[in-house]
């Protein structure tokens, strides 16, 4: 019997960046996600000793409400062993080896009201993803997983995004089927062996291009994450779409 006190829901998590990343990751929250200026509840800085300036250490950003849906607020933890003979290559004992350590988290599952409108906004601003959106078998929900995020040129880091959104009704099920003409059941094995591939192939896509990164690397400059204001955010967001046009229409 569950006892009330272990009726536990994500209260918050934390992503660990290299400091190259930080300030991108930032851009992307807000251009990708959406975060506004006030759902960025925290921006911790300090100067350290020995230092001339401030360094940004954390920011919390608020990625999502569900106060008006209390049946949405359920948190769910997918556990994953390697389960290949010691011989086999698997890209989660690689993960755990090289990463160091017995257990890492891998990626964050985000809920969204509409993951096709969703998916679409990132695809306009050079997101990729390593699959299409899939069909679970076993619960009632549409998902897609993002690329890694990863430096350029760095190793794997076998960090992504889960987008999902649960209960679709048979029009938006039937509209995803014809349009974008693909619909599995069995995400989490296309998953794992879409992994796989990756792996073994030494080609790990990552969450925006290598030549994306850097053009909005160059466009924030040397201002801190603190400084980066509405301006910066509109021409880092410019640029993505530039970016990604070519290839959506090519799509």
């Amino acid at each position: 019997m569950k006892k009330p006190f272990q009726n536990l829901v994500v209260d918050h998590m934390t992503f660990l960046v290299e400091p190259r990343f930080y300030k991108v990751t930032y851009a992307l929250f807000r251009v990708v996600f959406g975060v506004p200026p006030e759902d960025v509840i925290y921006n911790k800085r300090r100067q350290w000793p020995g230092e001339k300036e401030e360094a940004s250490m954390t920011f919390a950003a608020r990625v999502g409400r569900y106060e008006q849906d209390p049946s949405l607020n359920a948190s769910m933890i997918a556990v994953v062993q390697p389960t290949e003979p010691a011989k086999q290559r698997s890209h989660v004992r690689e993960i755990l080896k090289n990463r160091g350590g017995s257990a890492h988290w891998q990626h964050i599952a985000l809920r969204t009201p509409d993951l096709l409108a969703f998916h679409e906004h990132c695809l306009e601003r050079g997101v990729n993803f390593i699959t299409p959106i899939l069909k679970d078998g076993d619960e009632d929900l549409i998902q897609v997983f993002s690329g890694e995020w990863k430096l350029p040129g760095a190793t794997p880091s076998g960090i992504f995004f889960e987008f999902v959104q649960r209960s679709p009704n048979p029009e938006l099920l039937s509209k995803i089927e014809k349009r974008q003409q693909f619909f599995r059941d069995k995400t989490f094995l296309g998953l794992y062996d879409e992994k796989e591939k990756e792996y073994q192939s030494g080609k790990v896509v990552p969450f925006i291009d290598d030549a994306l990164f850097e053009k909005i690397e160059k466009a924030l400059g040397p201002v801190k994450v603190w400084e980066i204001g509405e301006r910066e955010l509109e021409g880092v967001e410019r640029l993505m779409i530039d970016y990604a046009r070519p290839r959506i229409a090519n799509d």
